[in-house]
């Protein structure tokens, strides 16, 4: 049973949440927003857990919470960094191992199943483990008859840096099979014949990206999308983001004046 401490900081929670969406209401929000979800092995640290890796359990099972909290929001869109292509490279065999069942169990039991997002993949297949690729796989196949209109993006094996590589080597292959010069393709070559062949084709680009744990860079995430993105950087580690620390970044979006390319 929760003490009268406990229950009465659950009611002023409560109560500063209803508070903050109410002051969404008619607020221009995001239709697209990114996150950068940092902060599961400092998290982990801080709560005490021995092996640090464990962190990123807690923090992908919260993913379904932050998912919940945009549904109410209206916010269609979501981008997940789950993974970079500099984790697959720079951390441990362990803990990338740990990370790879983690992203799998998530994908099969919070994604898959009677799935109210419609799921895809931003990143390099071919460099994760062929259990970690089918069971992404196996998640946009099972939520491509969703009708809710919600789609989210797990970049996993993601570097903004490297898709935009691939997209330029596609219009390449693209242009070399229809007979342009190099020359031609150099004169003509615009921002729409990159875009087209980015891993998020077809989607909005993020009008807002979300970092937890403190830091203040977007680590090679979505770099080509987020040219106009608002961004918001928030202290939490990414297991303890709660919903009011959500409701407060989509205000402070609701509060500034957008100015595209300036």
């Amino acid at each position: 049973m929760k003490s009268k401490t406990l229950l009465g900081q659950d009611l002023a929670y409560r109560l500063y949440a209803r508070r903050l969406r109410k002051q969404l209401v008619g607020c221009h929000l995001p239709r697209h927003v990114g996150l950068i979800m940092d902060g599961n092995r400092r998290w982990a640290r801080q709560m005490g857990i021995a092996d640090p890796s464990v962190g990123h359990k807690y923090g992908a099972d919260h993913i379904e919470d932050v998912l919940n909290w945009c549904a109410k929001s209206g916010i269609k869109h979501v981008t997940a960094f789950l993974c970079s292509t500099e984790n697959l490279l720079k951390r441990d065999d362990a803990e990338v191992a740990y990370l790879m069942e983690v992203i799998e169990k998530i994908v099969a039991d919070k994604l898959s199943v009677r799935p109210t997002w419609q799921v895809h993949i931003a990143g390099a297949l071919d460099l994760l483990p062929g259990t970690t690729a089918r069971a992404l796989k196996r998640a946009v196949d099972a939520s491509s008859s969703c009708v809710t209109g919600a789609h989210v993006t797990l970049a996993v094996g993601y570097g903004g840096r490297e898709e935009v590589i691939d997209a330029l080597r596609a219009v390449l292959y693209e242009h070399v099979a229809a007979g342009t010069t190099l020359a031609e393709l150099a004169e003509t070559l615009t921002i729409e014949d990159v875009a087209r062949h980015l891993y998020t084709a077809g989607q909005p680009d993020p009008d807002l990206v979300i970092r937890t744990s403190g830091e203040l860079r977007l680590s090679n995430f979505l770099l080509w999308q987020s040219a106009s993105s608002e961004l918001y950087f928030c202290e939490a580690y990414w297991p303890a983001f709660r919903e009011i620390d959500f409701l407060r970044a989509l205000r402070s979006f609701a509060a500034r004046q957008r100015r595209y390319g300036g």
